[in-house]
């Protein structure tokens, strides 16, 4: 089902090696976003050579299409979507808080109207564990409510972050029922709630050991709280999550985010910013951030990082020794301009090899013992901004 072996620590760092019954995940990992069945723009087989060991799929969306039918028809969603090594989805949670007034939360879960068609549905911590079982995802998460930072303009209040956090530990073990009873062959992880407030994370977590789950995710941040709160809570939270099982951070965020998060002791990241902003002109670089749409680039002859060895910036030799791709400022931002669908696809590939990357060398700073070395270089490196 699921087997978490801790390889080394420095500081509150971790490596780790994830087993799950579609592969093998070393982590920290970051975990591409493939909402409807697919990473945007990016081909099965360039997640592949770019790295990725996991990737996300996402229960609500896959639910209302293409349904369960078609995804029994195929056995669950990796040979749906020609990926044979693991996935986790989320719960749906996330996407029924997303809706705001379109829906309306009970005790026994969520109505609201299908975005697709405007069918009336209601979403529960069963019908999440029926949908999951039915997508055989290697991670299955718990349903949760997402807990807001704050509603129409009105900061969250403790109490009403308790309510919020209470409810979702009953949707815990309302999810943990269901799973047992379906005889998922996955692995179940948990979700500590508890909005800004570190003593009801602390209630959460505690009540969520309790439920001796595979694995514990940390939710509700990058919900529009500001960057100070986000890292209050990230280091406040993931190194109370046992030590034995391996930890999520949710949704987040940046590549200064998944160094730090690390630091904290996290060991799986997702987050839909690579391809988001590869979308919109936005790419990563080692030495900062770089706004394609910029009229600088236009006649530019270097490729985004010159130390990047992706497709898009340096291409890619065959066994014959015929050489493909590597692309320009230039080119990029002329695909851009045009709007041409290769810019965002060339600019997705970058993006996420450099997230992929980033992590590698995480690991391999951990493995030699110069993690706090390495991330004061990244610091540094990124400060520096690219020409």
């Amino acid at each position: 089902m699921l087997r978490f072996e801790l390889l080394g620590t420095e500081g509150r760092a971790r490596r780790g090696r994830l087993t799950l019954n579609h592969g093998v995940v070393q982590t920290p990992i970051f975990m591409p976003v493939g909402t409807y069945g697919t990473v945007k723009g990016v081909m099965p087989r360039s997640l592949q050579e770019m790295g990725a060991q996991i990737i996300l799929g996402n229960t609500f969306h896959l639910w209302m299409r293409p349904g369960l039918d078609v995804m029994r028809a195929f056995g669950g969603l990796h040979r749906f979507e020609s990926w044979d090594a693991p996935i986790l989805t989320d719960s749906g949670g996330f996407q029924v808080w997303s809706l705001g007034e379109m829906r309306k939360i009970s005790e026994e879960g969520v109505a609201f109207a299908s975005p697709v068609n405007g069918d009336r549905l209601f979403l529960t911590p069963e019908v999440s564990m029926q949908i999951q079982t039915v997508l055989d995802s290697d991670i299955v998460m718990q349903f949760d409510e997402c807990t807001p930072y704050e509603t129409k303009g009105e900061l969250t209040t403790e109490a009403q972050a308790r309510a919020s956090m209470e409810l979702s530990l009953r949707w815990a073990r309302r999810s943990r029922a269901e799973f047992e009873r379906l005889a998922n062959r996955n692995a179940l992880f948990g979700i500590v709630q508890g909005g800004m407030f570190e003593h009801l994370r602390e209630e959460s977590l505690a009540q969520l050991v309790e439920l001796e789950l595979p694995g514990y995710a940390v939710g509700g941040v990058s919900v529009g709280e500001p960057k100070e709160d986000m890292l209050r809570i990230l280091a406040h939270t993931p190194h109370r999550l046992p030590a034995h099982k391996p930890r999520y951070l949710m949704g987040v965020g940046t590549p200064e985010d998944l160094v730090e998060g690390v630091a904290q002791g996290v060991d799986m990241f997702d987050c839909v910013m690579p391809t988001r902003n590869a979308r919109n002109g936005h790419l990563f670089t080692r030495l900062g951030d770089l706004k394609i749409r910029n009229a600088r680039h236009k006649a530019d002859l270097r490729p985004l990082d010159e130390s990047c060895a992706c497709y898009t910036c340096a291409g890619h030799t065959d066994a014959q020794g015929r050489v493909s791709g590597g692309f320009s400022r230039a080119y990029l931002h002329h695909l851009d301009r045009c709007g041409e669908m290769l810019g965002p696809m060339l600019a997705s590939i970058h993006n996420l090899h450099y997230y992929l990357n980033l992590m590698r060398e995480v690991r391999e700073a951990l493995d030699a013992g110069r993690f706090t070395e390495w991330r004061a270089r990244f610091h540094a490196d990124r400060a520096r901004g690219i020409g």
